[in-house]
């Protein structure tokens, strides 16, 4: 014991120590680089500060953000996770745009951006953020109007006294040429994720048809995104060429937990057919709709349903046109058992006999073949499999409705 005692973190490498400290958060590390000049060096070390995560600090602010930049963030830095507080005096300054700037040029690796609770009014457009970005991430904040835009913002510059009308007509002649040359290398970002903003409306989404580098789109909880919003973006050909999202690959819309919005349904905007949309995730009150209009989108080939309740003879009527899918993923789905409605002679139509026949099929195989108890979805899986034989289901989270009767 009196050789453990001897012992001190001195007599360790610096390896094992930047190891060590790698698992302190940021503030904890800001005050270990206080203990000694060695310790001070080594919390300066890039490799500590790749991922930097400040939304468990409450009381972080603009001051402190400014500390943070000086003293330790730099070209190590990968991903930043910020946290605002929003309804405050400093929530339109928590952000500044020479703090951004500065965060551009001393953190040039800067790829992943989380924003929470954040005020970002004060900005003129999202141009202001590191060019580097590749995934921008907001929840909960707030939005100018302007703020997707992908032109050229003036109003950061300072206006030049006493100009005449010839050297502004040939400015602006400058900034349409530089407009159109900077169409192919402006706003980098490939995933934008926007969570619970309230703000975001479809003159937002209508900014983003110009980011031609943009891939994956998620909207969860964007209550002002309408059908005719997303209809107009749809990616589809025209004379000029493709409109619209022409990109995108992932597309994401869930509508859960807030009352008044039950009749939300801009899924239906997908009616109209998105060319090259592969990937689509459907949440809450958006998944009815949703799957109402997934038959128009001819390259899809992974669908999501998340957060919602269905029937088994609403998934089997809706998965009949989707033959080019691979893959359907379930995620915390409550499913309702099959019934089949009583049919009187001479009514119904084909699909509801072709929905019985597959259903009555599916029933007597799962007695023959299938007697796993492992499995709550045994009807489910075999009709979907006649339907998609190149498919692949899985099942996460999901539970069967039980009836009462």
């Amino acid at each position: 014991m009196d050789e453990f005692k001897a012992c001190n973190l001195d007599f360790f490498p610096e390896n094992i120590l930047l190891d060590v400290l790698s698992y302190l958060s940021v503030r904890e590390l800001v005050k270990v680089g206080r203990v000694c000049k060695r310790w001070k060096r080594l919390v300066k070390d890039q490799r500590l500060w790749r991922t930097v995560d400040l939304t468990s600090w409450k009381g972080v602010t603009s001051r402190i953000l400014w500390v943070l930049l000086r003293q330790y963030l730099g070209c190590g830095l990968r991903s930043l996770r910020l946290r605002g507080l929003l309804l405050s005096a400093r929530g339109g300054t928590f952000l500044s745009e020479p703090w951004l700037k500065a965060l551009s040029t001393k953190c040039p690796r800067l790829s992943k951006l989380y924003l929470l609770h954040s005020d970002l009014r004060s900005l003129p457009s999202c141009q202001i953020l590191p060019p580097s970005l590749r995934a921008l991430e907001l929840c909960s904040c707030e939005l100018p109007r302007d703020f997707f835009s992908q032109s050229l913002s003036t109003s950061s510059a300072h206006p030049h006294d006493g100009a005449e009308a010839t050297s502004s007509a040939s400015q602006k002649g400058r900034d349409k040429k530089s407009k159109g040359l900077g169409s192919s290398s402006g706003i980098g970002i490939e995933k934008l994720v926007l969570n619970n903003v309230p703000s975001f409306t479809d003159q937002h989404l209508q900014s983003l048809t110009s980011w031609e580098k943009l891939s994956r789109l998620e909207l969860r909880n964007t209550f002002r995104v309408t059908a005719n919003g997303l209809q107009s973006c749809a990616a589809k050909d025209d004379l000029s060429g493709t409109k619209g999202l022409s990109r995108l690959k992932f597309l994401e819309i869930g509508i859960t937990g807030r009352q008044g919005y039950q009749l939300q349904m801009a899924c239906l905007g997908l009616g109209a057919g998105w060319i090259g949309l592969e990937e689509l995730s459907l949440g809450g009150k958006e998944v009815g709709p949703g799957l109402l209009c997934a038959s128009r989108l001819k390259d899809l080939k992974h669908l999501r349903l998340w957060g919602c309740t269905l029937s088994e003879l609403q998934i089997v009527r809706s998965c009949r046109m989707l033959r080019g899918l691979r893959q359907l993923e379930f995620l915390d789905v409550i499913f309702q058992p099959r019934q089949i409605p009583p049919m009187e002679e001479g009514q119904g139509d084909g699909d509801e006999q072709q929905d019985q026949e597959e259903g009555a099929s599916a029933n007597a195989n799962d007695e023959n073949e299938t007697q796993d108890g492992n499995d709550p979805f045994p009807s489910l899986r075999r009709s979907l499999a006649v339907l998609l034989p190149a498919c692949i289901l899985v099942f996460t989270n999901c539970t069967v409705q039980n009836n009462p009767d």
